[in-house]
């Protein structure tokens, strides 16, 4: 049996949820072609801007979830989110003996929020091309 290696960098592992980025939109749970991503949430009032200002309400997440038994890692998710909550996390040491345990709760989704890789340069589609400008 081979040890584990690490992923290679940029890989797809699982995805991570930016909570303070979510505004419950639902648009990644709407377009996941597998209906894997579970979304609740409540409204709460806020007062309301100046003197004559309408009342405002702000959507609260009460709960993000992906199961990845179902999860298909496509990415649509991450590709459709307008508000950068959910990005490619390499982790990959996320299964255990339970088959429940493929369902993340958005603690955990957070906690891979550590292990997201920097984006690289060549993500960047306004930096300059490599060597400079001809």
């Amino acid at each position: 049996m081979t040890a584990p290696t690490d992923p290679p960098p940029r890989s797809r592992g699982v995805i991570a949820l930016h909570e303070d980025s979510c505004t419950s939109c639902m648009l990644c749970a709407r377009e996941c072609p597998d209906w894997c991503i579970y979304i609740d949430s409540h409204k709460e009032p806020l007062p309301p801007l100046g003197e004559h200002g309408r009342p405002r309400v702000a959507h609260v997440l009460d709960r993000f979830a992906i199961d990845f038994s179902l999860c298909m890692y496509c990415g649509i998710c991450i590709e459709v989110c307008p508000f950068d909550a959910l990005f490619w996390s390499p982790e990959y040491d996320y299964a255990g003996p339970d088959p429940l345990s493929l369902l993340q709760e958005r603690g955990q989704l957070g906690e891979w929020m550590r292990s997201v890789p920097a984006p690289a340069p060549e993500d960047d589609r306004n930096a300059p091309p490599p060597g400079g400008v001809d």
